[in-house]
């Protein structure tokens, strides 16, 4: 069945990549194909190079509207886009020419809803970094993609490595918060996941998440980028079904965790505010610490109770985990 994919393409100042982005698109192998490059807002000349690509190139719709943020982007491609498939791809990506004729082919074999695999990361200084281009598949019934999914020692969050029925995105504006700015990605995918009965993963790295220098990956803390991936998983736990909630609470402790081991690689006064919530919010789901594995467990009561332990013992652990890098 010749099924109809529509990969969104939400572009921001992003006019220096896009041409990059969109031939990698044309240049698909699967050729029913539709690119919706929304421009949210751009102060540079993304809307003048999406004009120009979309004149030369008729499977290319643009669409022009205020600043909103990439979740508005992306809801408003989805709106627009009339494919059976949707697919997401940031502007300043590319990704290699069988990506979609091979997940759509993975989603008609295994009678799923969402099709996915790995990606691999391009840093400036021209190191690659695969996640995590093992060749495994794996077919997920409904439980198992969404533990997959919070879990994200296989499956991670990232939209882009993703192919999914549109019919899965009725309902998704009333569940996002237009509020939340970093982690957004998760929080999308698990409505999603939520809705398919089954999901299919081959491990291969089409995707190029290209890195730059100065990109927001780059970025000190700040309030969203530390914390929006914390209320995420506590909006995740609030609405999930019964038979996640587990899941869920481990996810939520494994962030904050993950946050404080974060900030105490920088223990500049700037940050004593962001270590106090991540520890009070610790300290509220001490109940729950026996979900942990024996060394989280550790950690988490170390930071509750003697953060100067963990901070210490934390330090130690990257200095030594970073010298065996280096050999």
């Amino acid at each position: 069945m010749n099924e109809k994919i529509s990969v969104i393409v939400p572009a921001y100042n992003t006019g220096k990549w896009l041409t990059r982005c969109l031939d990698s698109l044309m240049n698909q192998t699967y050729d029913n194909l539709e690119v919706i490059a929304v421009n949210d807002g751009s102060t540079d000349d993304t809307k003048a190079i999406l004009d120009d690509y979309a004149r030369e190139h008729p499977k290319v719709k643009v669409i022009h509207k205020e600043n909103g943020g990439v979740t508005s982007a992306r809801l408003r491609g989805v709106a627009e886009g009339s494919g059976d498939w949707i697919g997401f791809m940031d502007g300043d990506d590319q990704v290699e020419p069988d990506m979609y004729a091979r997940l759509l082919a993975n989603a008609q074999s295994a009678g799923a809803e969402i099709s996915h695999c790995g990606h691999q990361v391009r840093f400036p200084d021209g190191r690659i970094e695969y996640v995590h281009n093992t060749g495994a598949r794996k077919v997920q019934d409904h439980l198992t993609g969404l533990k997959d999914l919070l879990d994200g020692a296989v499956v991670e969050s990232s939209l882009c490595t993703k192919l999914f029925r549109k019919e899965l995105f009725e309902g998704l504006s009333d569940w996002m918060d237009p509020a939340i700015k970093n982690n957004e990605d998760l929080f999308m995918n698990y409505y999603l996941f939520a809705q398919a009965n089954t999901s299919v993963y081959e491990d291969f790295c089409p995707y190029h998440y290209i890195l730059r220098a100065g990109s927001a990956s780059y970025n000190q803390f700040h309030e969203h980028s530390l914390f929006d991936p914390i209320r995420v998983r506590q909006k995740i736990l609030e609405r999930c079904e019964p038979e996640m909630e587990e899941e869920a609470r481990v996810a939520l402790l494994r962030n904050c965790l993950f946050a404080y081991g974060q900030l105490a690689l920088n223990l500049s006064k700037q940050y004593d505010d962001f270590r106090n919530r991540v520890r009070r919010l610790l300290s509220q789901q001490k109940e729950f610490f026996p979900l942990l594995s024996m060394r989280n467990r550790v950690l988490a009561n170390m930071i509750c109770t003697a953060p100067w332990s963990f901070h210490f013992a934390y330090g130690l652990y990257v200095k030594c985990f970073q010298r065996e890098e280096q050999h």
